[in-house]
């Protein structure tokens, strides 16, 4: 969820770019393309207003309302989320700050207890506020932490893709046995990605419903993650984005998170 699901990179959302034009397009393996996916060209700054709607299988709808701001540095990124609405998570806010060689920061501000909290690398696997998102999945791996193989080449929806399984060289840093990404061509942002849980059976499914360009960016602006054993969605619209306009480091920080002041 490059905004909150990961492997879009960098939170909310995820964008990317090229490798070499010396590597021809059709000799490109697995990991020359999510080396490409990696590496792809993103805002230095961003700051959205964001729709999040948890949908049970019956249909049932609950709508939060979020902001975002994330900065890149160094090619390392920090993202900070507050909910708006409704009143049961008004003011909670979170942060994930990006680290080189070295676990991830994440600290959470929880209003009614008036406290934040770090969230330990053990609990990776948890629910990020009820959604479908793990705190995992809301980071971006490594390419060199998986071994990619390209399956070959598939058309999603309008988009023509290539189909990549990544599998982690440990399998105890990674909550699925596997992955398979639907590169799209053009832009290589994977508009799907499959999850599968360590029995090797599909958990999850994350789709990207509408991808376009702004400012020279692709951007995923609609994002419905699937978890296939309970049939809950979550599902993530970008409703404004501003890119590139500076954003104070001192909202990048757990004070912030304290008091919501920069």
């Amino acid at each position: 969820m490059k905004t909150i699901f990961k492997d879009r990179k960098k939170c909310i959302f995820a964008f990317f770019l090229a490798v070499g034009i010396s590597v021809p397009v059709f000799a490109m393996t697995g990991t020359q393309i999510m080396q490409k996916v990696y590496d792809v060209k993103e805002p230095n700054f961003t700051h959205s207003a964001i729709q999040m709607d948890l949908i049970d299988a019956n249909g049932t709808t609950e709508t939060r309302m979020m902001e975002q701001w994330g900065k890149e540095e160094n090619g390392l990124a920090s993202t900070v989320m507050v909910f708006r609405s409704p009143a049961s998570v008004k003011d909670t806010r979170f942060l994930q700050v990006e680290n080189e060689g070295r676990a991830n920061d994440k600290w959470i501000y929880l209003p009614a207890l008036r406290t934040t909290r770090r969230i330990a690398s053990a609990e990776g696997d948890k629910s990020f506020m009820g959604t479908d998102a793990t705190y995992d999945d809301m980071e971006t791996r490594k390419v060199e932490a998986d071994n990619h193989e390209l399956l070959g080449e598939e058309k999603v929806g309008s988009y023509d893709c290539y189909k990549v399984k990544s599998v982690a060289n440990d399998l105890s840093s990674s909550q699925y046995s596997y992955r398979i990404s639907y590169v799209e061509k053009e832009s290589f942002v994977p508009i799907k990605i499959e999850m599968f849980d360590k029995h090797e059976e599909p958990c999850k499914v994350l789709t990207v419903e509408k991808l376009a360009q702004q400012d020279g960016y692709w951007i995923p602006f609609v994002d419905l993650m699937v978890d296939l054993n309970s049939g809950h969605s979550t599902k993530l619209t970008i409703l404004k984005l501003q890119l590139d306009n500076p954003i104070s480091e001192k909202l990048f920080s757990t004070s912030f998170l304290k008091t919501g002041r920069v």
